[in-house]
């Protein structure tokens, strides 16, 4: 058996407990510029990745690009990982029901709602897993509408020489920038793309500085109108588009999370062992040292940790 190639992941992030550090987490971290130079960088962020459900924005571009027309609010949930709440449902039952089609289309698999307490209301009124309760749903209705507005085959949206996942290949390859060699299926059957940090930072970039009314600046816009739409309450991604004007995020299974700024700065990081708790307080401390104000940011960074009922330590970010 060959042995495998590791990244050089650094330490982003620490939960202290009294006056110990009791657990570290590695990852990579990338940072650029409005114009893609790199600002910041931990670890390896050259190493390829594959940046899972932050790559729904990128290909909400390429759906806008096929001609796929969308509210705003629709088209957030095309870029969602949503937390299966009823708006979230029934959004995406409504993407559905205007292309003409019904959740019997959907193809992605099957799971109950993501959001704790959207799963706990699913679960006592009798639900099981669905394909709308499932956090990609939103993007399946659209790739499907999409589809249909084609007049594209529809029960073969998901094989790799289609149509679509064929025009989303050649978006995600021009707006990182970066040749896709490692091709896989994600966990709602798309593919998935191994990309570098670095490129997918500079895709983000691209998103929020594109002129008006382009589809790459439609779904930077549609998301952070309806940031309720990308996740859901209680949920960091959506809670930190709200607190932050401009601000554009989206994070990803396997401890992935995208963030660009107003300004069109932008971070992308992986947790190396693909937890999900740094995610946040790993990224603080990089758009802390971009230029943001501290005092938005706090509630998402040295969270507590608690020892008979009482904060005895932090999770946080180490600073740059």
């Amino acid at each position: 058996m060959t042995t495998p190639t590791f990244p050089n992941h650094a330490p982003l992030a620490v939960q202290t407990r009294g006056n110990l550090v009791e657990s570290v987490h590695f990852g990579s971290l990338a940072a650029v510029g409005h114009d893609g130079v790199s600002l910041l960088s931990r670890g390896e962020p050259a190493a390829r990745v594959y940046p899972r459900s932050a790559l729904k924005p990128l290909m909400a571009v390429a759906m806008l690009r096929a001609g796929l027309e969308l509210p705003d609010d629709q088209l957030a949930l095309a870029a969602a990982s949503h937390s299966g709440g009823a708006q979230h449902q029934e959004t995406a039952a409504k993407i559905l029901a205007n292309a003409g089609l019904s959740p019997e289309n959907l193809g992605n698999s099957t799971d109950l709602p993501y959001g704790v307490a959207e799963r706990e209301e699913w679960l006592r009124a009798g639900h099981g897993p669905s394909h709308l309760a499932q956090n990609c749903s939103g993007k399946h209705a659209a790739l499907l509408a999409t589809c249909a507005r084609n007049g594209w085959p529809l029960e073969t949206y998901l094989h790799p020489e289609h149509p679509l996942p064929t025009l989303i290949r050649e978006v995600v390859a021009e707006l990182t920038g970066e040749e896709l060699t490692d091709i896989s299926t994600d966990g709602c059957g798309t593919e998935v793309f191994a990309l570098s940090l670095t490129g997918m930072a500079r895709a983000f970039s691209k998103l929020v500085t594109a002129a008006s009314g382009t589809p790459e600046r439609r779904v930077a816009d549609a998301m952070r109108a309806h940031p309720d739409m990308v996740a859901g309450p209680g949920r960091d991604v959506t809670a930190l588009m709200a607190a932050v004007p401009g601000l554009l995020a989206k994070d990803g299974f396997e401890g992935i999370q995208l963030i660009a700024l107003a300004d069109g700065a932008a971070v992308a990081l992986k947790i190396s062992d693909g937890g999900d708790r740094a995610r946040m307080p790993s990224a603080v401390p990089a758009l802390i040292a971009l230029g943001l104000d501290p005092a938005p940011l706090a509630p998402f960074n040295n969270l507590p940790v608690f020892g008979g009922g009482h904060p005895v330590g932090t999770l946080h970010g180490l600073p740059y």
